[in-house]
């Protein structure tokens, strides 16, 4: 079980540095800081729910944002 556990933690930062890389940074950083905030938190955890709430935005504006950020949705 912990092998299988050990295995999606490594697969989740492969995912992870994925999504931060083909970002476009100099997007993000043009944001408002919680929807900065929030798309990086989505970067790096990759739960959109829980990432679009602090944003502000509602899903589909929050889905938008990712798009022009270019951060993959999986």
């Amino acid at each position: 079980m912990s092998d299988i556990l050990s295995e999606l933690e490594e697969r989740e930062k492969e995912v992870a540095e994925m999504r931060r890389q083909n970002a476009d940074w100099n997007y993000i950083n043009t944001l408002p800081p919680r929807v900065k905030a929030a798309v990086i938190l989505f970067i790096e955890k990759g739960d959109l729910r829980l990432s679009q709430k602090p944003s502000g935005l509602d899903l589909e504006d929050f889905i938008e944002t990712l798009r022009k950020a270019r951060v993959r949705i999986t």
